[in-house]
């Protein structure tokens, strides 16, 4: 049975049966070097296509069917007739898999050369890090009661297309409480902070998808934490304008590079342009005391007085006057305009809009006291657009439902409010953001 998924075409059948696996020029490294290898076959036989495999006429295919494989040069059709019916040579016969490897366990020579040698061995973000020295990780790990040795999660690098989401790469690695602190403290975090990125880490959400569609993620963060480490949101609570919110989200991203092999470009990461959110992903505290309407995490079945973080996945966010929609005026028709936007979202992650203390307010005003009367106006046909019909704001997954790295993809649209930021100005954000899984902080105190 053959299944086009992306730029690849699975081939799967009864054992003993000859197949062999049709795949884009563009995933040849990651074939080579990763998927196969893992999967114990790194002999196994792959003819590669010239890409990308859709949006052209049916005469650029049959030219391309019948054209020469850019890896090997060899007429395409002519070789998956070779790779069917050649007898397997030994070197194709061997078996292997990737053994996990973050490196010695510690390192003697200048600060300069060390630093040096994280960024030749791809264990950063590019940027300088903070040497993580035993002395620091010890003092990390005083931010949390588990014990350094206890196994958080695991992580690999996925893609999130339904029917096939979240495929497990390196499904054998794992992390511990330790390895989160190292990167923590690689990052630049504060021991307090460390709960906030254990629970994070404890889902094995990565923060760098795989995905060639250039995705990025984000994380919602509600409750007492957010005063307690110094969590901006007010003006600018998007940017990079508090130690808390850029260091736990670069965090985030060190542990999926070194524990998850994930954003390595060419075998794990494929982004066709990149997302620029992929730096520190979108962090948003939310500013529950300036919302008209419950907490994020409250209309999600927590506590008001639980610390609660929301993994996110999607396009990322940008400002609403982006929009044809958004139209200046003396008097403002916010819930109007934010109708047609969310209308014109595409649906594969649904809809989320980011609101200033100002908006949220406005809205709340023009009928809308709680954000489930607002979500139906919102998912109701709008200016001919279509509209969301019956959306409603993505449910948290149970408690002990979800298998460690598994995010089940989202059925049905959805549309989410979260409100942050300072009250100076009447501007909001939207985006294509789905939340994943909502996590109890507290657990990781």
């Amino acid at each position: 049975m053959a299944a086009v998924v992306g730029h690849c075409v699975n081939i799967e059948s009864k054992l003993g049966v000859p197949t062999v696996p049709l795949i884009t020029s563009e995933f040849y490294e990651q074939v080579k070097t990763h998927h196969t290898i893992q999967k114990g076959m790194p002999g196994l036989r792959v003819t590669y296509l010239i890409p990308p495999v859709w949006g052209k006429t049916a005469e650029q295919i049959r030219d391309d069917i019948v054209g020469n494989s850019p890896p090997t040069g060899k007429m395409i059709m002519r070789e998956i007739v070779e790779n069917l019916t050649k007898p397997l040579t030994a070197e194709e016969k061997k078996t292997g898999i990737i053994e996990q490897s973050s490196g010695p366990a510690s390192f003697t020579d200048t600060t300069d050369h060390l630093q040096q040698m994280f960024l030749e061995n791809r264990m950063t973000d590019y940027m300088p890090i903070i040497l993580p020295t035993e002395e620091r990780v010890a003092e990390m790990l005083k931010g949390t009661s588990h014990d350094p040795d206890e196994v958080v999660g695991k992580m690999a690098a996925h893609t999130a297309m339904p029917g096939d989401n979240n495929v497990e790469v390196f499904e054998h690695w794992f992390y511990t409480v330790r390895t989160v602190a190292i990167n923590a403290v690689m990052a630049g975090a504060r021991p307090e902070y460390l709960p906030v990125i254990l629970a994070v880490a404890s889902t094995g959400k990565e923060g760098i998808s795989v995905s060639d569609n250039s995705f990025t993620e984000g994380l919602i963060i509600n409750g007492p934490i957010r005063d307690e480490i110094g969590l901006n949101y007010g003006i600018g609570a998007l940017g990079p304008f508090s130690q808390a919110n850029s260091t736990i989200g670069r965090a985030w991203n060190l542990l999926s590079i070194n524990a998850g092999n994930c954003g390595r470009v060419g075998t794990t990461y494929m982004g066709v342009i990149g997302n620029p959110m992929n730096w520190n992903n979108v962090i948003m505290a939310e500013n529950e005391e300036a919302s008209p309407w419950k907490p994020f995490h409250v209309r999600r079945g927590f506590k008001p007085s639980d610390s609660v973080v929301t993994l996110c996945e999607g396009w990322g966010i940008l400002s609403a006057k982006n929009s044809r929609y958004s139209v200046w005026a003396r008097e403002m028709d916010f819930s109007g305009t934010l109708k047609k936007i969310v209308a014109d979202q595409d649906m594969l992650f649904g809809a989320m809009a980011v609101l200033s203390p100002p908006v949220a307010n406005y809205i709340r005003d023009e009928g809308f006291d709680t954000v489930e009367k607002l979500v139906q106006f919102l998912s109701e046909s709008a200016g001919g657009q279509g509209g969301f019909p019956q959306a409603k704001e993505m449910p948290p997954f149970p408690k002990g439902k979800l298998p460690q790295g598994k995010m089940p993809f989202p059925r049905g649209p959805q549309i989410n409010i979260v409100v942050t930021g300072g009250a100076n100005n009447n501007y909001w954000s939207y985006g294509g953001m789905a939340p994943r899984q909502s996590v109890l902080i507290d657990d990781w105190r």
